[in-house]
């Protein structure tokens, strides 16, 4: 019974993460018109912020630890469907770290990527989440 637990909490925190992975690069992509300095700027710049420290990064811990708790008590870290996913959720945690890379570059206002940049990399976590799922659910190997 606590697994189904684990499991449902493990689901709300990949759904909080992702959303904020998908939503943090839009804000880039507007952010990266606005002139530094300006209210627009400090704006965004809250908006941001909040967004990484409060829902990003408290979600992705939270998907982790429940993550490794369920790969380890439901299939004993086997199967080769189970290290594609987690490679890929690694992948996923490195971009997460980059967007908080590009967060730092807009709050010290050294910002040099257009808002195209972000464009192209807002679609990474969406390919890496249909590989995750697509792993989960087809369990190709």
């Amino acid at each position: 019974m606590i697994d189904l637990w684990i499991k449902t909490l493990h689901v709300l925190a990949i759904i909080s993460w992702m959303a904020g992975l998908l939503y943090l690069p839009r804000l880039f992509v507007y952010h990266a018109d606005v002139a530094v300095g300006s209210e627009q700027d400090r704006l965004f710049q809250v908006m941001e912020r909040r967004l990484y420290r409060y829902i990003m990064r408290p979600a992705m811990i939270v998907a982790w630890i429940t993550g490794l708790w369920l790969a380890w008590s439901s299939f004993g870290f086997t199967g080769g469907w189970l290290h594609a996913k987690l490679a890929f959720v690694v992948l996923l945690t490195g971009h997460h770290g980059f967007q908080g890379r590009w967060l730092k570059d807009f709050a010290a206002g050294v910002n040099a990527r257009p808002g195209r940049f972000f464009r192209i990399h807002n679609e990474i976590p969406t390919l890496l989440m249909i590989g995750i799922v697509a792993f989960v659910i087809v369990k190709p190997f």
